[in-house]
């Protein structure tokens, strides 16, 4: 691909833009606010969401929750201080084609941080799942591909440069016993595990300000997979590569016990001078017959996202905690895991849980 097509093309991507119902105050008064999570946050920690959008939301019986939701918006922009697109910066919907960008949503998601005041995290740039059939199927040679991901890079990074906070690079690059996903990962397949690298160096080129982060599940506690991470970054950093964070995720679930080794693992990632994460935080449960949770589930549920953010707040690197959406009828759970779901915070009515209230008291008393 020859270098004008891009410039061609990006530029008519840059007129595509997304109408909004405006939100009630754009910045919001938080005076008026003094009951939100992002009011009740320590300074310099940000307690943010996933804006709904693309993915398993396109199949569902409801328009896109971000454009067409002002409540959301309102409860958006009210209760976070961060935002990460959960859906419209992946390949899939950023470079649906090669050589086109559709930044429409994701320009209308940085809009809406910078009016609100809220930070940016943007999530992903280098992922085994959700990349376009042109990528995938493509027959590609090795050093097409490496421009590609590279041109990739420097585009979506650059266009945002000053405006996203952190980046999470290489995204669940190992599988759970700790082997990098050679199979299914077509950047590490076809190019070699120096791929990873590389995307850090030509993000940390496109914007040097933003922070570089590894983002995986499974990685809460210390184990195989985390250990795959640990002894990688290690490398890496030897070798002045700008790594500079690590994120767990955070999906959690009452039918398995919690991670109780996760403050020590961040503290050990931590040692290696990384900033640290928790970035998609949710916990669902396998829900009864009357798919009302009890009172008992809704309690351990609290208790979770509780420790959860004890455990971040702990490390003094851990300066960021996502939960990944925060009303239920917009959550992924209950598609991907059939059963289960009010895995987040609040009812689909926009009332809080406990687990809401839980999370509000424990970041006020910290910043107190």
């Amino acid at each position: 691909m020859k270098p004008a097509r891009v410039i061609i093309t990006l530029f008519a991507a840059v007129t595509l833009s997304i109408p909004l119902a405006p939100v009630a105050s754009a910045a919001p008064d938080t005076g008026g606010h003094k009951q939100t999570l992002r009011w009740a946050a320590p300074k310099g920690f940000h307690i943010g969401t996933a804006v709904a959008g693309g993915g398993h939301h396109e199949n569902q019986p409801y328009p896109d929750p971000f454009t067409s939701d002002r409540k959301y918006r309102q409860v958006l922009a009210a209760e976070f201080g961060s935002v990460s697109p959960e859906n419209q910066m992946k390949w899939e919907y950023i470079h649906p084609e090669r050589g086109r960008y559709n930044f429409g949503t994701a320009d209308a998601i940085v809009r809406f941080a910078q009016q609100n005041r809220q930070v940016v995290r943007g999530h992903t740039l280098m992922w085994h799942s959700q990349n376009p059939e042109w990528l995938e199927q493509g027959q590609f040679t090795a050093a097409e591909l490496r421009q590609i991901l590279r041109e990739h890079i420097t585009t979506v990074v650059g266009r945002y440069r000053g405006r996203i906070q952190q980046w999470d690079v290489a995204n669940e690059i190992f599988t759970d016993s700790g082997a990098l996903r050679t199979t299914e990962n077509i950047w590490i397949r076809e190019l070699g595990p120096g791929i990873v690298a590389d995307a850090f160096r030509w993000a940390h080129q496109a914007d040097p300000r933003a922070k570089l982060f590894f983002n995986d599940y499974n990685v809460e506690g210390v184990n195989a997979k985390s250990d795959a991470y640990y002894a990688l970054i290690k490398d890496l950093r030897a070798a002045g590569v700008p790594v500079h964070g690590f994120s767990a995720q955070g999906h959690l679930s009452l039918d398995y016990g919690f991670p109780d080794d996760l403050e020590r693992n961040l503290k050990r990632f931590a040692g290696l001078g990384l900033e640290t994460a928790l970035t998609e935080v949710d916990v669902r449960m396998t829900l009864p017959a009357s798919g009302v949770p009890t009172e008992a589930q809704l309690r351990r549920q609290a208790d979770y996202y509780q420790r959860m953010l004890v455990a971040c707040l702990n490390v003094s690197s851990c300066r960021s905690f996502t939960i990944w959406g925060f009303v239920d009828k917009y959550s992924w759970v209950p598609v991907f895991f059939q059963g289960q779901g009010a895995a987040t915070v609040m009812w689909d009515d926009f009332t809080r849980k406990p687990a809401y209230y839980v999370l509000r008291s424990t970041l006020a008393k910290r910043g107190a």
